[in-house]
């Protein structure tokens, strides 16, 4: 079998989450800089097999597509021509860092370590995924 990755792309970090093979279980994978983002992408692709990338949309509470949407559209061109082979899929990430934060506040962190954006950011991305993998079960 085959994963999914989430991304949640910005402007100076990437989240990266993944599932386990079987598709069951969204894990976060690890949080890049933002130009780092298309070597580890290539690598990973060689190392495991990945048959569709979620990637987090920035929608505005009223759904129209945030600013955020003019650094991410240029990222999901250039996903597509290096990898057209790989499906790419959007979600909603609305509220995706708050929910983040909270679970760090749930499961205990420090309050330093709750100022660590790569892990805002790495969370994030398990959130979007976890969610994707929740409407997915819910829709078959």
């Amino acid at each position: 079998m085959s994963r999914t990755l989430a991304i949640d792309y910005g402007k100076k970090r990437v989240g990266i989450a993944v599932t386990d093979p079987e598709q069951l279980i969204a894990t976060r994978l690890t949080t890049v800089a933002t130009h780092t983002i298309w070597d580890f992408l290539s690598d990973y692709f060689i190392k495991e097999k990945v048959e569709k990338v979620i990637v987090g949309y920035p929608v505005t509470l009223n759904n129209q597509p945030s600013e955020a949407v003019n650094y991410i559209t240029p990222f999901l061109k250039k996903f597509q021509y290096k990898f057209p082979e790989i499906k790419l899929e959007l979600v909603d990430e609305r509220f995706t860092s708050k929910l983040a934060f909270r679970a760090m506040i749930d499961g205990g962190l420090k309050k330093e370590k709750r100022k660590d954006k790569a892990l805002v950011d790495g969370i994030s991305a398990t959130i979007i995924l976890q969610d994707y993998l929740e409407l997915k079960r819910h829709t078959r």
